[in-house]
């Protein structure tokens, strides 16, 4: 049986956006803990994350960690041309001061600065709507986060991060195009799969 990936969109979108403050601040602090015990986090220098701004799991306790452990962030900027993401470094003081811009879709952006392939990153840690036990991700429809790794077929290690209720128990199907995670970090989880 088939999964209907507009009403199972529809469906999480709105649970996801139904999680409390309290629920996000729980969920972030049990996904940190469960992430810094992650050997691809304690090997990892270059860490892309992101900036929540529709229900995903809250990354700021992440951002600050990775600074603290002199790690370099970097957050995904769209490049209009090719609708790929590029990765650009933030500093801690870029970061708490929030210097940010909005992009059209209503997510948060480095203002500027020449971005890194992909590739170059050793570990993204990324947003997602679903996820199944095969690590096909489910994102919001853009193609965004698809497209920036079919360019990058071996680095970096994917981690998927996402509330326990994202992780779906039936098998999605998995386009062509679909890049699939190395990993899936939940509150209660951490599901790694073989790609």
């Amino acid at each position: 049986m088939s999964v209907d990936l507009n009403l199972l969109r529809k469906q999480l979108r709105h649970q996801r956006r139904a999680v409390s403050r309290f629920q996000q601040k729980q969920a972030q602090k049990k996904v940190l803990q469960r992430l810094i015990r992650l050997k691809p986090f304690q090997h990892a220098q270059k860490i892309g994350l992101y900036l929540h701004a529709f229900g995903e799991v809250h990354t700021q306790q992440m951002i600050e960690y990775c600074f603290k452990l002199g790690k370099k962030v970097y957050l995904p900027m769209i490049c209009s041309m090719n609708q790929q993401l590029h990765w650009v470094r933030i500093t801690q003081q870029q970061y708490r001061n929030n210097q940010f811009s909005y992009h059209p879709l209503g997510m948060k952006e480095p203002m500027a600065g020449r971005g890194l392939h992909v590739a170059r990153l050793d570990l993204l840690i990324m947003p997602l709507l679903a996820c199944d036990i095969d690590g096909t991700r489910i994102g919001m429809g853009g193609g965004f986060y698809d497209k920036t790794l079919a360019s990058a077929p071996h680095k970096p290690y994917r981690l998927g991060l996402a509330h326990d209720f994202q992780l779906i128990q039936q098998r999605l199907h998995r386009e062509v195009w679909d890049q699939p995670l190395d990993a899936l970090l939940t509150p209660a989880k951490y599901l790694h799969f073989k790609r």
